[in-house]
């Protein structure tokens, strides 16, 4: 176990500075951002001093030991727009983000592990069809597309929800949904087919020939040697849900987080906040990822033996 932690922490690494990589370069394909910033009405006196403190007359790889160099003071520069630390920017967004992304894992989880079992159990009624055919619909119906939905009818038409912030517990119902759609649609699916290939398992059998209550043959062996497959799942869905499903719907709902955050300052190119931005949403998946990875290895013995082996 202890060797597939480091081999873990080593890809993680490595996968950081790679990434990290990829964002500076990227964020410099547009042009100077001072030129898009400041406009014409500077004069070439002002202009060329704003270069010269944000370091955009050094050659390209300058600017990039200075930013692998702004890591280590823990502010990352300056941001173009609100001349402030990016650190002080980017913590202001992050609970926001976290906020938003546990309810809807949370409202995932409540909502996709029942149903995904119901429909294991019950798979040849109209129980288990009628609950594929909503995950079939949560998968055909994007989340930016529920938002819209959700927005002009509960709030254009109805006036009965709040769209715009974060102030009120009723401001998380419709980003919440429009999040979790896609999440329990997918769950739902992974859950009922891994609970399909463990019901007609050996140990199931032994466990109701054992005079076991069904409710604990089924919750206690089969979801919990079903919940591998299901944490896998589950991590892939967080890891891409941080990555990049959150930036459509904060920006639809003007949720102050990362995504707002991410998609504000590539319309700004305010270069350091960007910059920071992806990375933190980078370094979260990588974490997401990691930790499940460490997670299945601990869940299935199998793997450990493997690795050690």
């Amino acid at each position: 176990m202890l060797s597939y932690t480091l081999r873990t922490l080593t890809r993680m690494a490595l996968t950081f500075f790679v990434i990290i990589t990829i964002v500076f370069f990227a964020t410099r394909l547009s042009g100077n951002a001072v030129d898009f910033v400041v406009g014409e009405g500077i004069t070439s006196e002002d202009r060329a001093l704003l270069i010269k403190y944000y370091e955009l007359d050094q050659p390209l790889f300058t600017q990039y030991l200075a930013f692998l160099k702004s890591f280590t003071d823990g502010q990352f520069g300056l941001s173009f727009i609100e001349r402030r630390p990016v650190s002080q920017i980017v913590v202001e967004r992050l609970w926001p983000s976290a906020q938003l992304l546990l309810s809807a894992m949370g409202l995932t989880l409540l909502v996709s592990l029942p149903l995904g079992i119901a429909a294991a159990l019950w798979r040849k009624s109209w129980i288990g069809s009628a609950v594929m055919v909503v995950a079939f619909l949560g998968y055909a119906v994007p989340n930016f597309v529920m938002a819209i939905v959700m927005v002009l009818v509960f709030s254009y038409w109805l006036n009965w929800l709040p769209v715009v912030g974060n102030g009120t517990p009723w401001h998380f119902i419709m980003p919440t949904i429009a999040m979790a759609g896609v999440l329990i649609a997918a769950l739902t699916r992974f859950t009922r087919n891994a609970m399909l290939d463990v019901l007609g398992q050996d140990f199931m059998r032994t466990a109701r020939a054992k005079g076991l209550p069904e409710s604990r043959v089924i919750l206690k062996h089969g979801l919990r040697n079903a919940g591998i497959t299901i944490l896998s799942v589950i991590g892939l869905q967080v890891a891409g849900l941080a990555a990049a499903g959150s930036v459509v719907i904060e920006s639809i709902f003007a949720w102050p987080g990362i995504g707002d955050l991410l998609v504000s300052s590539a319309l700004r190119r305010d270069y350091p906040v960007l910059q920071f931005g992806v990375v933190t949403v980078a370094l979260a998946v990588i974490v997401i990822n990691a930790a499940v990875d460490l997670a299945y290895a601990w869940a299935d013995p199998r793997l450990r033996h493997s690795v050690t082996a």
